[in-house]
């Protein structure tokens, strides 16, 4: 496999979901042992948490599943990320509409919902900032299924 893929999870803050997504699709891609053919990276659209690291409670729940995201750091979206990157999945959908408004006026890699690549019903997922422990349970459980889909697709892709 000579292609590269290049993927870019998208929440608000960049220390809940993106940062949780980014470091549950790295163990996937390693697992598959597609690391030297995948770049993965986060941002957030808001630029309130700039080079902070995960919320305290996604380093835990993430840890839990042996998911080590200590090393990230929140940065915001910016218009070259659409340019930069083949995949541009975002969280929930006012983060899509804000992240869409950009892609309108500029162009690129057009971004769509993360759980468009799970099984599950929801659209969205949750943001756990303001919610307990179970919703970081939630949102490993759904990004892990999802996680699952979007690699299938890009493995499909880079075929």
């Amino acid at each position: 496999m000579s292609r590269r893929a290049s993927v870019l999870f998208v929440c608000l803050g960049n220390i809940c979901r993106s940062p949780t997504a980014e470091g549950v699709f790295r163990k996937l891609v390693e697992q598959a042992g597609l690391q030297e053919h995948i770049h993965i990276d986060s941002c957030g659209t808001s630029n309130w948490h700039i080079g902070k690291g995960p919320d305290p409670r996604s380093l835990e729940a993430a840890g839990k599943r042996d998911v080590d995201i200590s090393m990230l750091k929140a940065r915001q979206f910016t218009e070259g990320d659409l340019d930069t990157f083949d995949y541009v999945v975002v969280m929930d959908r006012q983060n899509l509409a804000d992240v869409k408004d950009i892609w309108h006026q500029n162009g690129g890699t057009k971004p769509t919902l993360f759980l468009e690549y799970g099984r599950s019903d929801l659209a969205e997922v949750p943001d756990p900032y303001f919610g307990g422990e179970n919703g970081f349970e939630q949102v490993l459980d759904l990004i892990e299924d999802a996680g699952e889909g979007l690699l299938r697709n890009i493995q499909e892709r880079m075929a």
